[in-house]
């Protein structure tokens, strides 16, 4: 069972980086996203400070494990839902995305939303989206054996994120992605 301790959730300062960017895109009227928040069980609680210092994350049940990812909204009238991933190696370890969450994106896609992970390799100080359909491929790969873990040489240089300050200039390589999807798709259906 995952838990929570005092040293906070792993990957956080990049979710306060989505989540100021997103209230960015929302006020400037570009996009509206809701950040799906993890259900906690807390097991110790400092009485003077009126902090959790051990907590666990609750089970889901069965409807809940159908979905979620981090992150669920629209921009520019696109249906959109992502996760965020954070890691300090060379390579996106697979078992950091979880069925239910590949399941979902994989329905998402399947109505027309667009569906990726945002990732920030911190050491390399990198963030970039990875397209559903990218992440499918080394997921099913990995489910016949195969490398368990995406490279950071895999990541697409078009799907690269710039940061200014506080924001992470996510739309861009979404815009991007919209575009190559529409582009698959008018092609599929000559």
């Amino acid at each position: 069972m995952a838990h929570w301790n005092s040293r906070g959730l792993r990957g956080s300062s990049f979710e306060e980086i989505i989540n100021f960017t997103n209230e960015r895109y929302r006020q400037s009227g570009l996009a509206l996203f809701q950040k799906i928040p993890t259900p906690i069980k807390p097991i110790n609680i400092d009485k003077d400070n009126r902090h959790i210092t051990l907590a666990y994350f609750e089970q889901r049940s069965t409807v809940e494990k159908q979905s979620t990812v981090d992150y669920i909204g629209v921009a520019q009238g696109i249906p959109i839902a992502f996760d965020a991933k954070e890691t300090a190696g060379k390579s996106l370890p697979l078992q950091n995305i979880h069925a239910h969450q590949m399941a979902f994106m994989g329905e998402f896609r399947r109505q027309r939303g667009l569906s990726f992970l945002l990732v920030h390799f911190s050491a390399a100080d990198a963030y970039y989206l990875l397209p559903f359909e990218t992440l499918k491929i080394y997921w099913e790969n990995a489910a016949r054996g195969g490398r368990k873990s995406i490279p950071l040489a895999a990541f697409e240089e078009k799907y690269s994120i710039r940061q200014t300050g506080n924001l992470l200039h996510y739309l861009e390589a979404v815009s991007l992605y919209l575009e190559e999807t529409e582009k698959q798709g008018s092609e599929e259906s000559c």
